[in-house]
Formats: C-alpha cells, sequence, structure tokens
C-alpha cells in the first residue's frame, strides 16, 4: 500500500446507525464521499487525495471494523455499512452528494444509491461487481482462504501494518479476518437493484481487475450503457459511464491516478464552474 504521501489528519467519530463511524474531511467545496476497500483503511488514498479535493470537501471514512473504526457485534455486509454511511451523510448534514469507492467501499457506494437514492447524486465505483460469479476462478478459491488461520502470514503486509498502528484494538484483526472471509463466501447477485439506479454512475475497472473487463461491460449495460450509438453530438451517450484503465490491477487501482482523474471529469459533468 503506497502511503508516501502523509496528510493532515483531522478525524473526527459520529455515531451512525448503532456504530461509531470515524472519518476525515479534507478539502472544501462540493462534498464527495470516499469510501476505501477491504481490509483497508482512508490511508489508502493518500496519493489521489490531492486530486480529489480540487474544489471538492472529501469525507473519507474508515468502514465498520477498518482502521479507526471499531468493530461491533453484527456481520459485515455492504447493505449494513451502506446504512452506516448513509447515516453519517444525514448526520453531516451533506444534502444530495455524490459518493466514490473502491472494491468494498464501491460496493457499499452502489448500495448507498440503491437503498437510500434521496440522498446519492453520483456515484464511482472502482473495482466492483453485480454478482459473485463474476469473480476469476483463481480469486475465488483465495476467498475461501481468508479467515482467522491466516494472520500470521497477513503480519507480513501492509494492510495488517497500518491496522496495528491505527485501530482502537489491533488484537481484532483475526475477528476481522474472519467477518471478511464469511462476507466474502456468500453469494449475490445485484443485477436487478443496479438496474433500477437513478443515479448516474462512473464504474472503473483495470484491464486486470479481480474479474474480466467483460464483466464491467456487463454491469454498464445494466445501467442502461452500450446500447446505441452516442452520436456526433453527445446526445446518445447514457447517463452513466464506463472507464477500463489500461495495465491497472486491483491492488493498484486504489492509488491510480487515472482513476482520480476519470473520477473527477465524471463528477464535474455537467456543473456550473
Amino acid at each position: 500500500m503506497n502511503t508516501a504521501i502523509q496528510l493532515p489528519r483531522e478525524g473526527q467519530y459520529a455515531e451512525a446507525n448503532g456504530i461509531k463511524l470515524y472519518y476525515e474531511i479534507h478539502g472544501s467545496g462540493r462534498p464527495l464521499v470516499l469510501l476505501h476497500g477491504g481490509l483497508g483503511a482512508i490511508e489508502m488514498f493518500e496519493p489521489i487525495l490531492p486530486t480529489l479535493t480540487k474544489g471538492r470537501r472529501v469525507i473519507a471514512v474508515d468502514l465498520q471494523g477498518h482502521g479507526r473504526t471499531a468493530d461491533i457485534d453484527r456481520p459485515l455486509s455492504v447493505e449494513t455499512m451502506a446504512d452506516d454511511v448513509a447515516a453519517l451523510v444525514q448526520k453531516l448534514g451533506l444534502g444530495k452528494t455524490d459518493i466514490m469507492g473502491y472494491s468494498l467501499g464501491g460496493g457499499v457506494a452502489l448500495q448507498v444509491a440503491i437503498r437510500h437514492p434521496d440522498l446519492v447524486n453520483k456515484v464511482v465505483a472502482a473495482s466492483v461487481i453485480a454478482h459473485r460469479s463474476a469473480y476469476h476462478p483463481e480469486i475465488l478459491a483465495q476467498q475461501g482462504q481468508v479467515n482467522a488461520n491466516a494472520f500470521e502470514m497477513m503480519k507480513q503486509t501492509p494492510m495488517y501494518q497500518l491496522y496495528a498502528s491505527i485501530a482502537p484494538r489491533p488484537q481484532d484483526f483475526p475477528k476481522l479476518l474472519d467477518k471478511i472471509g464469511e462476507a466474502m463466501s456468500k453469494d449475490f447477485d445485484y443485477s436487478k437493484e443496479i438496474a433500477k439506479m437513478q443515479a448516474p454512475v462512473l464504474l472503473v475497472a483495470g484491464d486486470s481487475d479481480l474479474f474480466p473487463p467483460s464483466h464491467a461491460v456487463e454491469m454498464f449495460g445494466l445501467l442502461g450503457g452500450g446500447k446505441r450509438d452516442g452520436g456526433w453530438d453527445g446526445s446518445g451517450r447514457p447517463k452513466s459511464r464506463l472507464a477500463i484503465l489500461p495495465g491497472v490491477t486491483h491492488y493498484t487501482m486504489f492509488a491510480e491516478p487515472m482513476q482520480a482523474e476519470v473520477a473527477v471529469k465524471f463528477l464535474d459533468e455537467g456543473v456550473a464552474k
């Protein structure tokens, strides 16, 4: 995990949906809620935060059991974490806001828009899937090995080292591995819910992600994309967008400058300067 850029930390806690969520605010302007990936924290985005904060107020959140947000007695799920984020948005009085997430955070961002459409303006969802079967077979096999038994192996990873340095209870990491593993073992298919989404969505995928680029195209189709020619004047374009980034893997996406650039372009579309 690239954490070479150290930004000043001005974190706060808020009671939201029964959990004490840690969040930080960076920059000023239109709000953008930013959600990290699984086994990560806000720090994942430090390399791209300077781009995202130009002209906008980024509210970066540590999700349940991650970073500086202590776990509570409930399973991990994108639905409950989406309700956490929605409660935070309401508590901070953000109104209809943009939401951007990567991997687990991207799934949570989509669920906020699905479950709380009145709170969401636009969504940027990077490295996300609509259904579990989209993952490459080797990824499904690896996910089956994520549990507390992997703790010793994980001790040498940047993910654990960050967790140990900031978590309220560093000893909870094995429990987090169990919960993440349990969540990943459950089958899901959100295709119908995605197809009904009202908010414009930018889907971002690496061309070497956890799933084939064809799945990102499939999701784009659910959102109305790829159905017709965009037209010489752009009038045939759907409201959602798709970006497949060359040479990008799941493990580099969160710090990828191209992700920030396409996100900013999408979020700024139609906004008066």
